[in-house]
């Protein structure tokens, strides 16, 4: 009944790159990939500096560039308590941007915020959700395990947003180093 039910999807199965904090945020990565497989084909770099072994940071960014963000029909962004101060995060979201591909935000529950109650994210993202290109939402597993359509059609508006590449909000530099 249940691979029934994945041939009748409304959607493909699309192809998505995940950037996060590793050390941190392991979990809500792992969480997706076990429970969404089925739905999704999702993946990530494990440390980018490691896995392509360069000081060079240009050659690290075109690795990411051409390894992960090309193939893929979105980023989706684990937004937990220090991601935002991640260099490679800002990278695959500059390299997700470069490459005009769709953008969604995951707000994790250890997502830091300001005294003020204001969510702190990457601020490249920030830039893309604030222009409307890129879309957000907030970590909801229970909601997806139930139903995992909610997750993919965040998936979809996310793609749909895309298509308005005008609102594409990139031209900072990177950032050079993580922050503390």
């Amino acid at each position: 009944m249940f691979s029934s039910l994945l041939s009748s999807m409304p959607y493909p199965k699309r192809k998505i790159f995940t950037s996060y904090h590793h050390k941190l945020d392991q979990v809500y990565y792992d969480w997706l990939s076990n429970h969404l497989s089925d739905r999704l084909e999702l993946f990530a770099d494990r440390a980018p500096g490691e896995a392509v072994r360069s000081d060079d940071h240009e050659y690290v960014a075109h690795r990411i560039r051409e390894e992960h963000i090309v193939g893929s029909s979105l980023t989706i962004v684990l937004c937990g308590t220090e991601t935002h101060k991640r260099k490679y995060v800002d990278w695959e979201i500059h390299s997700t941007l470069l490459h005009k591909k769709a953008l969604l935000g995951i707000i994790l529950p250890t997502c830091s915020q300001t005294s003020n109650g204001n969510l702190i994210v990457p601020d490249r993202f920030y830039q893309n959700t604030q222009s409307g290109y890129a879309h957000y939402i907030m970590w909801n597993h229970q909601q997806w395990s139930s139903n995992p359509s909610v997750f993919i059609s965040h998936i979809e508006a996310s793609i749909q947003k895309s298509n308005n590449r005008s609102l594409i909000k990139s031209s900072d530099p990177k950032m050079g180093i993580n922050r503390a």
